[in-house]
């Protein structure tokens, strides 16, 4: 035996066979070989189906004790010749239990003959044999098989003339066409093994001039830099892109109204292109570019295998040059090259710096304002939390767009994992002010008041923060002019500035400003106390 089978799969494979399978059904699924599956149901006396197509002899009338191929036992012919209205064909017995079949009736013709208006309407639908024969039986009371039916139409379809199919013209520079194809084995550089590769193929609409690439795998951007490339060859652009419904191009395929990767719908509009998806299974409208597909498959590309991405471009592009570009197209009846020289000129000019491409996702607005990127955190408009938005991220920017509308709502640069970025204006009302926002808010308000809290803070650090505070409450409380005047004094006196100084003048004198000439006497005061304070903490330090 050439293929010894384990415990496990030979009992496998016995318990298949018992259950009626085919030898091809049985090989589909167990992988092994259908000659092995035979030899084993034969020694357990299984009996099996053969292969479709295929006849087994009939056995010699010696060799009859031997099992049967025949998956049931033998029947009386009139059994036998029965077949089931939805797998077999018409026999002597439905003939004689079917109604239509009338004495009159020629022997060649069909029971679905008085059908034919039925079936034509079923195929015009698009209805297959199946769904007909059903209809027959349901609504007419047809009683022939199915076989009869599939039969019929066979012949149905064969009288009938194949339909034209519409040849699509475009002027020069206005569609082209783009698609993925399967694309040869080529040896992976990291892994060492064969891969099959996707084939990238761009057609232009006039002139039938493509550009064909090749990758391992697909993504949105991978899809968006094969046009950009294929763009760059060119030397120029059209006006329409024609696509397929595949994800990488479309998010959502709808007749009417289908979504575009907004990827892949940014990158065409910075080329001044617009994406037409065609209609779902209307794969019709883009012939030109699936025949391009095939023309690479079947033609440079078929049996072949390569050592590298590289070389199997490179490949390609020597048999696009000299073979795919100096062809007599079938249908223009023209040279392919001469066709795209005249179309060049009409092709949209390329613009000066590249696409920029970036991220994007949904993310809901958090409790704090802000939406999470690559775990730093920027701020939302306020009314946004626990909503979704549309985020688009680079490296260097993040976009907060509106899911709805498209709208920008906040631009912010990218921060370092961790850091926040928000606007002024989008944070909370009790948010409290960094030492700078106090500082900047001080010199705001007068000169001699930011002075005065520097001079706190340079002395003080952070400690000084809770001062700074303060006399930013007293600008609140007494205005700017009286608290300017204040500082001035303290900044003069120089003994503990501060805000304790300034409140204890403000109290003291809370109308009007007063010049320095007038509080000399309060000067010569503090002066004193401050040399009282400093004798006696000589005291206390000797």
């Amino acid at each position: 035996m050439s293929n010894v089978l384990n415990e496990e799969q030979k009992q496998q494979v016995i318990a298949l066979g018992r259950l009626g399978w085919s030898l091809r059904r049985i090989q589909r699924e167990t992988g092994i070989r259908r000659e092995t599956i035979s030899v084993y149901l034969k020694e357990a006396a299984v009996a099996f189906r053969p292969p479709r197509g295929r006849r087994i002899r009939a056995k010699p009338a010696s060799l009859a004790g031997e099992v049967t191929t025949d998956s049931a036992p033998p029947k009386p012919a009139s059994q036998a010749e029965q077949v089931t209205p939805d797998f077999g064909g018409e026999s002597a017995g439905e003939t004689q239990a079917n109604p239509e079949s009338k004495p009159g009736r020629s022997p060649s013709a069909s029971a679905c003959e008085p059908y034919v208006e039925a079936i034509e309407a079923g195929l015009s639908k698009g209805r297959n044999a199946k769904a007909i024969w059903q209809d027959l039986v349901d609504v007419f009371g047809f009683s022939g098989g199915y076989q009869s039916v599939k039969r019929f139409i066979r012949k149905f379809r064969g009288q009938q003339s194949p339909e034209a199919r519409a040849v699509i013209e475009t002027a020069p520079g206005e569609e082209l066409q783009v698609d993925y194809g399967t694309g040869p084995m080529v040896r992976d550089g990291h892994t060492g093994k064969y891969r099959r590769t996707r084939l990238f193929v761009l057609t232009l609409g006039y002139s039938r001039k493509s550009v064909r690439l090749m990758v391992f795998v697909s993504s949105s951007q991978t899809w968006a830099e094969l046009h950009e490339k294929a763009f760059r060859r060119l030397g120029g652009v059209t006006r329409v892109a024609v696509l397929d419904n595949l994800r990488e191009g479309v998010l959502k395929p709808d007749i009417y109204d289908p979504t575009v990767n907004p990827l892949y719908r940014d990158m065409l509009q910075h080329y001044n292109v617009v994406a037409l998806p065609c209609r779902v299974r209307d794969p019709d409208r883009k012939g030109k570019v699936e025949r391009a597909v095939g023309h690479a498959k079947n033609t440079p590309l078929k049996g072949l295998r390569f050592e590298s991405l590289e070389e199997a471009q490179t490949y390609l592009d020597h048999w696009e040059a000299h073979w795919a570009d100096t062809r007599i197209h079938g249908t223009t009846k023209r040279q392919v090259a001469a066709m795209f020289a005249e179309e060049k000129p009409a092709l949209q000019p390329l613009p000066v710096e590249p696409f920029r491409y970036y991220q994007y996702g949904k993310r809901t607005v958090n409790l704090d304002g802000c939406v999470e990127v690559d775990a730093a955190y920027y701020g939302a408009p306020p009314g946004w939390i626990g909503r979704d938005v549309q985020v688009q991220w680079d490296s260097h920017h993040v976009r907060l767009m509106d899911p709805q509308t498209g709208q920008l709502l906040r631009e912010h640069l990218r921060q370092a994992r961790g850091r926040h970025r928000i606007k002024d204006e989008d944070r909370p009302r009790r948010t409290p002010l960094t030492t700078l926002q106090l500082l900047s808010r001080a010199d705001k308000a007068g000169s001699q008041i930011g002075a005065l809290c520097r001079g706190m803070h340079q002395k003080d650090g952070e400690t000084a923060v809770r001062r700074i505070l303060g006399v930013l409450s007293l600008v609140k409380k007494y205005g700017g002019a009286t608290v300017e005047e204040a500082c001035a004094v303290a900044l003069e006196v120089g003994v503990r500035a501060d805000y304790h100084f300034v409140r204890r003048y403000l109290e003291r004198h809370p109308q009007l400003p007063l010049s320095l000439r007038q509080v000399d006497p309060l000067i010569r005061q503090l002066t004193l106390y401050r040399d009282f304070i400093e004798g006696k903490t000589k005291e206390s330090d000797e």
